[in-house]
């Protein structure tokens, strides 16, 4: 009998991420509402939920996303930012103790203990949160000047 999966959690399916020319290490940030990370600009993921339908989340996100895309057209704004503002404990991204979970801890994001930065793998609270609730906790907006083209020889 063999009773091993194999499975082994790959976040971004292991692709390799620079912000600003410095590679992107998802275990060095904590979450945003789930699915942006700090002090990462203009960018999120659908990571749906452990004990329900993975869609139901990921149509959370997506709105949430569009919310947060449209306000910053509307403020005239490029970028947008978590910013961790006041103190929060980090915590594992999972609570799982599944085996293949604790095998990838160590490369996963944290979560907080506090909201935004808290995780919560429960629908209604992600409604009132990502559907109804505010885009500007814990959020910096911007609007950088664009980076400079390389010159192509």
């Amino acid at each position: 009998m063999v009773t091993a999966t194999g499975l082994e959690i790959q976040l971004l399916s292991g692709m390799p991420v620079t912000v600003d020319g410095k590679l992107f290490e998802p275990a060095k940030h904590m979450t945003y509402k789930g699915m942006m990370f700090s002090d990462v600009p203009n960018f999120a993921i659908s990571f749906g939920y452990t004990n329900a339908s993975w869609t139901l989340k990921s149509d959370l996100t997506a709105g949430y996303v569009t919310r947060l895309l449209n306000a910053m057209k509307k403020r005239g704004m490029r970028q947008v930012t978590p910013r961790v503002q006041a103190p929060v404990e980090a915590a594992p991204f999972l609570d799982f103790t599944s085996g293949y979970v604790q095998r990838a801890a160590a490369h996963l994001p944290r979560q907080g203990t506090r909201k935004p930065w808290r995780l919560h793998q429960n629908y209604t609270r992600d409604v009132m949160a990502l559907k109804f609730g505010g885009i500007d906790q814990e959020m910096e907006f911007s609007n950088p000047q664009p980076a400079k083209e390389a010159a192509v020889a």
